[in-house]
């Protein structure tokens, strides 16, 4: 059992720091998930409020039961809770042919042969390259971005497809990114984890507003030092 680091709990939530490589919910062939593993740390069922990929670390909300579970629901769809993400990408996003360091990505997303509306705002911080060598390989540098992002919608995937979409995939993404530029990342720097972090969640508590932020894993920033 991974450790599920609690950073905040009052009598309706618990706002965890979910480590990559945990499933969020149990199912068929998965022995262990998040809200299985944490209701047995905390000795009662927890419930779902919203989910993250397997392979995404960072803030998730859960609640400590089915009322609450309902009440924060529908505070995260009406967006008064405000997710924020931290992703290392390659590239720089592109929208119209022109290269950007902010703008807002509205393209839908499919799901189960639906078309649905998503928004992502987002803003590039820093962008650099890292030498590589692989006798393998003609590239002898990556380019990367570290780029921030506010959603306005929580689709599934919804920062992944959307960041592929304008040019700049986030690493480490095999199902939506790139994979060739993966591989080489995977062999010449040792990326192996999907560079995507839920870093903050601002939460309005009866007016007043909260906000936790976490620091990015040491496997977001390890390999730019090499």
């Amino acid at each position: 059992m991974k450790s599920i680091p609690v950073v905040f709990e009052n009598k309706e939530i618990l706002v965890v720091n979910k480590p990559a490589g945990v499933p969020v919910q149990g199912g068929e062939g998965i022995s262990r998930s998040l809200d299985k593993d944490l209701s047995a740390i905390v000795g009662y069922k927890i419930h779902l409020v919203h989910r993250l990929d397997k392979e995404t670390c960072g803030l998730m909300i859960v609640a400590k039961n089915p009322a609450a579970a309902a009440k924060w629901i529908r505070l995260v769809s009406s967006k008064k809770v405000r997710k924020e993400y931290e992703a290392v990408c390659f590239g720089r996003p592109s929208i119209d042919g022109k290269e950007t360091l902010s703008g807002v990505i509205t393209s839908a997303v499919r799901k189960s042969e639906r078309e649905l509306s998503a928004e992502t705002s987002f803003s590039v911080s820093e962008s650099f390259s890292v030498p590589v060598s692989l006798a393998d390989s003609s590239l002898n540098q990556l380019s990367f971005s570290v780029i921030h992002l506010v959603l306005g919608t929580g689709r599934m995937h919804q920062i992944r497809i959307h960041l592929a979409s304008v040019g700049a995939p986030v690493c480490g993404d095999d199902k939506h990114g790139d994979f060739k530029l993966n591989k080489i990342a995977r062999k010449a720097l040792k990326i192996k984890n999907l560079l995507l972090c839920s870093k903050k969640i601002t939460m309005d508590f009866d007016g007043t507003k909260k906000s936790l932020e976490i620091d990015l894993p040491d496997y977001f920033s390890s390999f730019a030092t090499k």
